[in-house]
């Protein structure tokens, strides 16, 4: 005797119930995988978010405030500068040890040439950063047509360099600069227009760089989809352009009510946006992902390396040129001990901005919002009264802690 059985559907789900819960788990599914993918590219950003929003409680919102702020740029220009610079090398699969002492030895020459000598001040810059490109120069020379390690060679770098300092100097401090050099380190924008409450100029350029920000956003996520590669959700896109409109307006607006934009952040800006397109469309800076990430593949491939490599300790040798300059004008003064530990600052900003030991990774502005890290870090820490020992602790745990977290990112992503 024969049983018929006949399997029964589950019914479907009353609509708004199940199925709409299934749709948002998908949906936050979705959201979490986004996330996930794109971890190295923003964990530092939200960690920046959070540094910035604890030190805001903890100083009673010291840091803040519109003179902290345009305090926090001037004083941290140097450092981002030589970040991005220090962020090419290391994408390139090198070390820069010897940006210290060089930012030391064009400011003792810029003294030299405006102090001692009364050269006019445009003249100087131009032959400072002239100095700074030959010495980045000499030194890739060494590495890139002679095999020699670039840490050798840049720690050759850092001894001569500092060596030829005190030799400019005498062992003394040399200054003060003309007023129009002291402005590349202390100036401001002019103020100009109606009368308000706020700094106009700053206005203006605060919100050209959100419309110019967003619009680079869009077209690059458009651009990623027509290749058909990975792009963020919708919804956390639009929650990142909110977030980068709200933080650039928030920080225009507190440099507005103050003085204004201090000109070593124009020409900041210039340069991330510069490097930034280099780094992402132009070919110089594809080949210098391909010779870091691939160096055997890149030479099959016909990139020139050592033309490369070359090139990018020519463009570190002048940013730390301009960044002798920018703290030379911003102290008013030339030192022999100038520039000390400033290599170890741009390598840490670089790490904490996503680079990776073994080169091919990083972006311009991971490499900007690493140095952000540790001066909100310096600058609270400051407000705190926290001492210099201490100091030198926290950011050395926090640099272990950024290049731990990628080393955890890459396994996880493998496995």
């Amino acid at each position: 005797m024969s049983t018929d059985v006949t399997a029964k559907s589950p019914a479907p789900a009353p609509p708004g119930k199940s199925g709409g819960a299934a749709a948002g788990g998908g949906l936050l599914q979705l959201m979490l995988d986004g996330l996930r993918r794109n971890m190295r590219q923003y964990g530092m950003l939200i960690a920046l978010g959070l540094i910035v929003a604890l030190f805001a409680v903890w100083t009673d919102g010291v840091l803040l405030e519109p003179r902290n702020v345009s305090n926090l740029v001037l004083q941290n220009s140097y450092v981002l500068i030589l970040a991005i610079g220090m962020m090419m090398v290391i994408i390139a699969g090198h070390i820069d040890l010897s940006v210290g002492s060089l930012t030391a030895f064009v400011g003792a020459f810029a003294a030299v040439l405006t102090v001692q000598h009364d050269v006019a001040w445009p003249v100087a810059v131009a032959l400072c950063l002239v100095v700074g490109a030959i010495a980045g120069a000499i030194q890739g020379f060494f590495i890139a047509y002679l095999g020699i390690p670039s840490f050798i060679v840049t720690l050759a770098g850092m001894l001569v360099f500092r060596g030829f300092t005190e030799i400019l100097l005498e062992g003394q401090t040399l200054g003060p600069f003309p007023d129009s050099l002291q402005k590349i380190g202390n100036g401001f924008l002019p103020e100009t227009g109606p009368e308000t409450n706020y700094h106009n100029i700053t206005l203006l350029l605060g919100l050209v760089l959100i419309v110019f920000v967003v619009l680079q956003e869009v077209r690059d996520r458009k651009r990623q989809q027509e290749f058909s590669l990975d792009v963020l959700p919708r919804n956390i896109f639009l929650l990142k352009l909110v977030s980068i409109v709200s933080a650039a307006l928030v920080v225009t607006l507190l440099l507005a009510s103050y003085k204004g934009a201090p000109i070593i952040l124009l020409i900041l800006g210039v340069l991330i946006v510069g490097y930034g397109y280099v780094m992402r469309n132009a070919v110089f800076g594809r080949h210098i992902y391909a010779i870091g990430g691939n160096l055997p593949a890149a030479k099959l491939s016909g990139v020139k390396d050592k033309k490369v490599t070359f090139l990018v300790f020519l463009n570190m040798g002048a940013l730390a040129a301009l960044a002798g300059l920018a703290i030379a004008a911003r102290l008013n003064a030339a030192s022999p001990k100038a520039g000390l530990n400033y290599e170890l600052e741009a390598i840490a900003s670089a790490f904490i901005g996503g680079a990776s030991m073994s080169g091919g990774v990083g972006t311009v502005l991971g490499a900007i919002i690493g140095g952000l890290v540790l001066g909100v870090l310096n600058n609270g820490m400051n407000l705190l009264s926290v001492g210099s020992d201490w100091q030198q602790v926290i950011k050395g745990l926090a640099l272990l802690a950024a290049v731990g977290f990628d080393v955890w990112n890459k396994r996880k992503v493998g496995s």
